[in-house]
């Protein structure tokens, strides 16, 4: 299985504190050795940035571990394979262009005998389940909607399509088209909001320690979803299985 870390922030926002930690799980702490991709938001452009190497000892990560991007929106991935051969195409987040903005999409799960009819202009460059799904999703979003709806009725669409997906296995993912975030749990998923005031955080997997008042404003927020808690002294929520949430502005939508 894989890792992922997605933010969604009310103010631009840097990953570095929350992707270094990710980034040892990626053939340091952990194993999830097969690949690390990660994705900025720049209003309606976008930075991708993705390796074969496991993210622990790839050069690309060490630099990005010292040049922070800030976004709003960030998805990032460190990969297991269990689909797919570890390559460059192979490797999250994935990301297509709909009604003219960028959507990224990244996945933690197995789907098993998972062919969607692809009929429309989404199809995967790789040979892995994670992208399959991403392009039906899209292409199903794209049959639902003849332009870029609200995010509460992209939220319904997905409800009614997530069965579909869900009944080949476990599909956890992160989707955002840099208006909100979406976050499916299939099997476990956790989120926490950084928000005014600020506390210390410090993280599981390296010896790092911040002071978020330090570093903030008070108009400052943070939503932060990832696998597994990132961080030992902060609280934690665990998704229910099946949930779909959506946050906007660094915040879980009540309806989400």
């Amino acid at each position: 299985m894989c890792q992922l870390l997605g933010l969604n922030c009310a103010t631009p926002t840097d990953a570095q504190f929350s992707f270094s930690g990710l980034r040892r799980r990626g053939g340091a702490t952990d194993h999830h050795g097969d690949g690390w991709g990660i994705a900025f938001f720049e209003g309606k452009g976008l930075r991708l940035f993705v390796d074969c190497e496991s993210a622990a000892h790839s050069p690309m990560a060490n630099f990005l571990r010292h040049y922070p991007l800030k976004s709003t929106h960030i998805i990032a991935h460190v990969r297991k394979a269990t689909e797919g051969a570890v390559r460059l195409e192979n490797t999250h987040p994935f990301c297509r262009v709909l009604w003219g903005r960028h959507w990224v999409f990244a996945h933690n799960g197995d789907l098993k005998n998972y062919q969607p009819h692809l009929h429309s202009h989404f199809h995967p460059v790789g040979d892995t389940d994670s992208e399959r799904a991403f392009c039906w999703l899209l292409q199903e979003l794209a049959k639902s909607h003849a332009s870029l709806p609200s995010v509460a009725e992209l939220t319904l669409t997905l409800r009614e399509l997530l069965p579909q997906v869900r009944a080949h296995g476990s599909f956890n993912f992160l989707l955002s088209n840099g208006e909100a975030l979406w976050a499916h749990c299939s099997t476990q998923l956790h989120y926490l909001v950084r928000q005014h005031p600020f506390s210390h955080a410090t993280l599981m997997d390296e010896d790092w320690t911040v002071n978020f008042a330090e570093v903030n404003q008070p108009g400052d927020r943070a939503a932060v979803v990832v696998t597994t808690p990132l961080t030992r002294d902060e609280r934690w929520t665990p998704f229910a299985a099946g949930e779909l949430k959506v946050f906007v502005g660094g915040l879980p939508l009540a309806d989400g």
